[in-house]
């Protein structure tokens, strides 16, 4: 048994909830910048995605629509990645602007940074073990 009954499997405690314009184009984002999987998806009668689940890695995100009385707003979210470099390089090539390019950090990451076409921007990283 899980020792956290009260948090759903494949979650964690903190769990990133993403509202935005074009819900569909975010998880298509996602799909080629992070190579994200889509768990579930629920529509409203016009198509319009009020709930959907995405698992980057071994994290899960959600999204939905942006609607009253949760509307569209930007987020920043730390992804830490196997590879940045390749990482960044995906996501710019799936249409996300660059924040800055990859380099080494003095807190041990190479880490870069992405603004996707919704706004919201990618800190992505990898833990490189040690901090100088």
């Amino acid at each position: 048994m899980k020792a956290n009954h009260y948090v759903p499997d494949g979650f964690h405690t903190v769990t990133p909830y993403l509202h935005v314009q074009g819900a569909e184009k975010l998880i298509d984002f996602l799909k080629q910048a992070f190579r994200a999987e889509e768990l579930n998806r629920s529509t409203d009668a016009d198509g319009r995605i009020r709930h959907a689940e995405i698992r980057l890695e071994g994290s899960i995100i959600e999204c939905s629509e942006g609607r009253d009385p949760y509307p569209p707003m930007q987020s920043a979210i730390h992804l830490y990645v196997r590879d940045t470099d390749k990482c960044y390089e995906q996501a710019i090539a799936a249409g996300a602007a660059s924040l800055y390019e990859p380099a080494d950090m003095p807190y041990g990451e190479r880490s870069a940074g992405v603004k996707d076409p919704f706004g919201n921007h990618w800190y992505i990283a990898t833990f490189m073990g040690t901090v100088r």
